[in-house]
């Protein structure tokens, strides 16, 4: 037989529940259950530091911050799209000419900014 763990029941002389071990759950939102894929990304300094600070401040780990702060970015870029494409079919379907010129400039602005 292998050698056994100084913590182990066998060593101690009893059962785990007489250990006095616990487990303490640190995360528990709605945990992922689908494939995770290894990353590696370089950040700026600035902005290296700012993940560190939110991590502290909430208690989390520096890849769960960037992980809820990329999920969202998908999200903030879904919703900007989706405002595009529902301006552009004002714009389409636009008859009156002032309406036109107004959403027309508003467009310019989403895409080249101002």
């Amino acid at each position: 037989m292998g050698k056994r763990s100084p913590c182990s029941p066998e060593v101690r002389g009893g059962s785990w529940q007489n250990l006095g071990l616990r487990t303490i759950m640190v995360y528990t939102g709605a945990m992922s259950t689908t494939k995770q894929v290894r990353r590696s990304v370089t950040l700026p300094a600035q902005v290296a530091q700012q993940v560190d600070r939110l991590a502290r401040r909430r208690r989390l780990s520096d890849n769960r911050v960037l992980v809820e702060l990329i999920e969202q970015g998908i999200e903030a870029a879904k919703q900007k799209e989706q405002a595009f494409f529902e301006l552009a079919e004002r714009f389409r379907s636009s008859k009156n000419p002032e309406d036109v010129k107004k959403l027309g400039d508003e467009l310019g602005r989403f895409v080249f900014g101002e």
